[in-house]
């Protein structure tokens, strides 16, 4: 097999979402001996894919607009599978993978970065031999955006890391945690001003970013005392959070997949989320979900896992539905989708 990853996402975001799922994908590729050809777009090497002897890097000069330009890979041979980790195509002829994540771009960005991500990514999907989604619901998006034969699609859930897990003497708290990005339609605000109705809990804050001073307002107004913001964790120490905190509330609106949820009843940690998008693909029976994204409603939630009948029901559930999330069977499934191409 002669698969060839176009490396650009190193140079858009660090440690992202994606950068995640190409990592566990290929270094367990690396791990099973096959050979692999990676287009390195970083001055210092690749962070995402680590030296070994099955795998040839190809070094390629950074370039203003690079994200948006095609692969000009002199090595691509007719059979050979480019896979690249940000929706461009190569200039030779090869058999195309892509993977879709999501549709947040269309449907809540504007404006010219929206414009030129939808073209960008409607071309590698329209030209691609197979596409690679992360949730079903994630294919029906696709098919709504950008209508291809389904027969290209193919449907491979994200995984979860093996570092989450419930561990033992960890002293329970009041903690509802909110992870991630807060903007839009991820309802940070909404979520903010639940956990202030129910006067047992406090909100711990993780990722996304420093605080604004318009978030710190609403914090300082809503949970004088009762709040607390612990940046960006490693996997491990989120493991930890997940299982001392009451629940993770993760009240958006929209998600391509939502490892979060997954991550969480993982740790034995309850999840309270939103019916929406690919949230109950993930969530199964295991999430407390409500019907959309109101105060009300997460307030009302949170109130039910306040009885210990509740709350050990949905941390039994969870344990069993992360158990359908793995990065191991991620890549597995991905194996089987490039083999169709040889």
């Amino acid at each position: 097999m002669h698969l060839v990853v176009d490396g650009i996402i190193e140079k858009l975001q660090t440690g992202g979402g994606c950068s995640v799922y190409f990592s566990e994908i290929l270094q367990r590729y690396i791990r099973d001996g096959y050979d692999l050809r990676y287009l390195d777009f970083l001055v210092d090497g690749s962070q995402l894919v680590k030296g070994s002897e099955k795998v040839i890097f190809d070094k390629y000069p950074s370039r203003q607009l690079e994200r948006w330009r095609d692969v000009n890979c002199k090595s691509l041979t007719s059979d050979a599978i480019f896979h690249s980790t940000h929706y461009r195509l190569p200039v030779e002829k090869a058999q195309i993978v892509t993977t879709v994540h999501d549709f947040t771009y269309e449907l809540y960005r504007k404006g010219p970065g929206q414009w030129m991500h939808t073209w960008q990514k409607n071309r590698a999907i329209r030209n691609s031999d197979l596409v690679l989604c992360v949730s079903n619901n994630t294919a029906k998006d696709l098919l709504k955006f950008c209508p291809i034969s389904e027969d290209k699609i193919r449907v491979v859930h994200n995984g979860v890391s093996d570092t989450y897990h419930c561990l033992e003497d960890v002293s329970s708290s009041n903690e509802v945690v909110f992870i991630g990005a807060r903007g839009g339609y991820k309802n940070f605000i909404l979520a903010v001003k639940a956990v202030a109705r129910v006067a047992e809990l406090s909100l711990s804050i993780v990722g996304g970013g420093q605080l604004t001073e318009t978030e710190l307002k609403y914090l300082q107004t809503y949970l004088p005392g009762r709040h607390q913001w612990l940046g960006r964790l490693s996997d491990e120490q989120l493991n930890v959070v997940y299982n001392r905190a009451f629940c993770l509330l993760y009240p958006s609106s929209y998600e391509g997949f939502g490892i979060p949820v997954a991550e969480a009843m993982r740790a034995g940690c309850p999840v309270i989320a939103v019916n929406s998008s690919s949230i109950p693909e993930v969530a199964g029976d295991a999430g407390l979900l409500v019907k959309m994204a109101e105060v009300s409603l997460f307030s009302d939630a949170l109130q039910q896992l306040l009885i210990e009948r509740n709350r050990e029901r949905l941390i039994k559930q969870g344990l069993l539905q992360a158990q359908k999330f793995s990065w191991e069977n991620c890549y597995q499934e991905t194996l089987k989708v490039y083999e169709e191409l040889i």
